[in-house]
């Protein structure tokens, strides 16, 4: 029995000079191309000749069973996914598909099936790269589609990094059934973040009907959004300057960015005199209460307790390990 394989292909934003040398590579070798119709459009000149199976927005199982049926055939299956297929595509339900028919790793074996993840720019990538440098510092995604998950687990995230000051790629944000959840978004996104905080909202990346605009997330509702767009919610340091969306990574914290040279108190390769370190010392000369330098410092009370309690961290030992030599922190051990 001929051996078969499901390639899990990531289109990047869909133009084909976006897309990775491996990806039109594996569509190229592949017998079956599998996905969306809208995404099937995108490659349509590179599955000239072959099997062809469309499916429609809300078929992602349909098109993984018929990706397994197909692979069972001996036959090599590209099923596509835009952006990337392990990040709100193809790959986890294929993966679910595969486990609940039994599928193992393959060994080797007449029969097997093999799974091969080629990855692609993903909305955050290339949305980021059309307007600057939103994504320098920590960030996260969070889709507002309630289609698969409970809406009270969407706004528990939402809260959640909204009050972490992370800057946020929201997929998804609407649709012409969903058009609420952008505006719950944007009401629990201002109870903790100024109304000017920078928003960037990108359509149909390097597609043909492009459309970039900046605003704040006070006035973003205003805005056209659509299940196309992918919106930009920058943190309390992101700024937009000549049409750049920019979030510092932090250097202006440690170095005199014009000159180059460190700040008082502050060494090239060595944690921040504000870092943890520096935190714990602070912390623990303290006279406030736990429950104190929990309210001032935004922290659960029993990991306050349980850092001024910690003896561990006394007991650490630094060496100069392999990375030394190219300027890396030296990695503690405990002894």
């Amino acid at each position: 029995m001929t051996t078969g394989k499901i390639m899990l292909v990531g289109l990047g934003p869909g133009s084909v000079e976006h897309m990775s040398g491996r990806a039109r590579a594996a569509i190229a070798e592949a017998d079956t191309i599998i996905g969306y119709v809208t995404y099937i459009r995108l490659v349509a000149d590179l599955v000239e000749g072959k099997e062809v199976v469309k499916k429609s927005m809300t078929e992602e199982l349909d098109r993984a069973i018929e990706a397994l049926d197909r692979a069972k055939q001996g036959k090599k299956v590209a099923l596509i996914s835009s952006g990337d297929a392990g990040v709100y595509g193809m790959a986890g339900p294929t993966f679910e598909v595969l486990f609940q028919a039994g599928w193992t790793p393959p060994t080797g074996q007449p029969g097997d099936i093999e799974v091969e993840i080629i990855p692609g720019a993903s909305a955050l990538n290339t949305c980021a790269a059309l307007v600057g440098a939103p994504l320098t510092h920590d960030f996260c995604a969070i889709s507002l589609s309630d289609l698969l998950t409970p809406w009270p687990v969407i706004a528990r995230r939402l809260n959640a990094v909204a009050t972490a000051d992370f800057v946020v790629a929201l997929y998804n944000p609407k649709s012409g059934r969903r058009a609420r959840q952008i505006v719950e978004a944007q009401r629990l996104f201002l109870a903790h973040r100024r109304p000017d905080t920078p928003v960037a909202i990108v359509k149909s990346a390097y597609r043909p009907k492009q459309r970039i605009e900046f605003t704040t997330l006070d006035k973003m509702t205003e805005c056209d959004i659509g299940m196309l767009s992918t919106v930009l919610i920058g943190n309390s340091n992101t700024f937009v300057r000549d049409g750049l969306m920019v979030t510092p990574r932090g250097y202006a914290n440690k170095y005199d960015v014009e000159a180059g040279t460190t700040r008082d108190g502050e060494k090239a390769g060595r944690s921040l005199s504000t870092g943890l370190d520096g935190w714990l010392e602070t912390i623990r000369t303290s006279d406030e209460t736990v429950e104190e330098l929990a309210r001032r410092h935004g922290l659960p009370a029993d990991y306050i307790a349980a850092a001024l309690a910690d003896e561990d961290v006394e007991n650490l030992t630094f060496h100069r390990g392999p990375g030394a030599a190219n300027g890396r922190e030296d990695a503690p051990t405990a002894v």
